[in-house]
């Protein structure tokens, strides 16, 4: 097994080779791959030092897997070299998710969808990925007709300059400005660029993307995406409508047999899910399960993840873990 990290410095990255390392994922060979500007620089993994390579030098060495955390630009320049090398890439970016002809993959809820000629796979936007591992076996039991999904999502997600930005407010300090306005102490209901429809591209990708896992673009989605003044940790108010009745003790049964799910639900002794207990851990949290009494067959649920974990690296991962275990590469 040759394993190829694209992107291997920067935060999603590192994130991806923790979780390597963490979950026992085996390989024979690593390439860490970065841009031109970090070629070169050595890095020390499981006690080893690896020296940085460019992205033509690990397509020469025609890896297995290539997981991809580089960037859109980055991957639709280089993932269909290595996939014409024979790589299996699995892609962090928004760059193939709604590819007609790409998979998009969220390993508890679709992967058996894969097969060896899908060279490309599609990693789905973080807010997406945990809001699917919940809602997906709750769809094929009661059929979803309509989901309402405001997010409340760490800076994180925009990097660590946005991370610095925060802590550098905090601090009373000026700040190198990520956001268009101060986010400590504030709440921003804006989260990548307006659309003309008047959403955001991040609500966007919850909507088409949910459309797309399931399989299913009956499935209506309208979403509210906000950053937070949090570090390490999304969370999801999440209202869900169905198509047939359901049963509240069956639904939780359900979640909590589901892959991936831990159910925290006990507001009587104050647990829920929070990002704070979500950090660094790769299961999707829910909690707050409760009966929408303004509508019938409607339920609400509180849902929180890692971003950089589940929402980006661990699910790369999982995915590698498929395809070995399945022997598709």
């Amino acid at each position: 097994m040759k394993l190829a990290v694209v992107g291997a410095t920067g935060l999603v990255g590192e994130q991806i080779l923790n979780v390597i390392e963490e979950r026992g994922f085996q390989f024979d060979e690593l390439l860490l791959v970065a841009s031109a500007r970090s070629a070169g620089k050595v890095v020390t993994y499981q006690g080893k030092e690896y020296t940085v390579i460019t992205a033509e030098e690990a397509i020469a060495q025609k890896p297995d897997i290539a997981i991809f955390s580089a960037g859109g630009a980055s991957s639709l320049e280089y993932a269909p070299k290595f996939a014409e090398a024979g790589s299996t890439v699995i892609d962090n970016s928004s760059a193939w998710r709604m590819d007609p002809s790409k998979k998009l993959i969220v390993p508890e809820v679709n992967a058996k969808s894969l097969t060896k000629e899908d060279k490309i796979i599609a990693n789905p936007n973080c807010s997406t990925i945990q809001m699917i591992v919940a809602i997906g076996p709750l769809h094929e039991k009661y059929k979803i007709k309509r989901v309402v999904v405001s997010t409340y999502q760490s800076v994180t997600g925009s990097g660590k300059a946005a991370v610095d930005q925060l802590f550098d407010e905090r601090a009373g300090k000026e700040a190198n400005m990520v956001y268009p306005h101060q986010i400590d102490l504030n709440v921003l209901p804006h989260i990548d660029v307006f659309q003309d429809n008047g959403y955001t591209k991040e609500e966007m990708k919850m909507i088409n993307e949910t459309k797309k896992i399931l399989e299913d673009d009956s499935v209506k989605v309208t979403a509210t995406t906000v950053r937070i003044p949090t570090v390490g940790g999304h969370s999801e108010s999440v209202n869900i409508e169905f198509e047939n009745e359901f049963d509240e003790a069956e639904l939780r049964q359900i979640l909590a047999e589901a892959p991936g799910i831990i159910i925290q639900d006990d507001p009587a002794n104050n647990v829920y899910p929070m990002p704070l207990t979500s950090h660094n851990r790769d299961e999707t949290f829910v909690g707050r399960i409760r009966r929408d009494e303004t509508q019938e067959k409607t339920v609400n649920m509180w849902i929180v993840a890692d971003n950089l974990r589940k929402g980006a690296a661990t699910n790369t991962v999982q995915i590698a873990e498929y395809l070995v275990s399945s022997g598709l590469v």
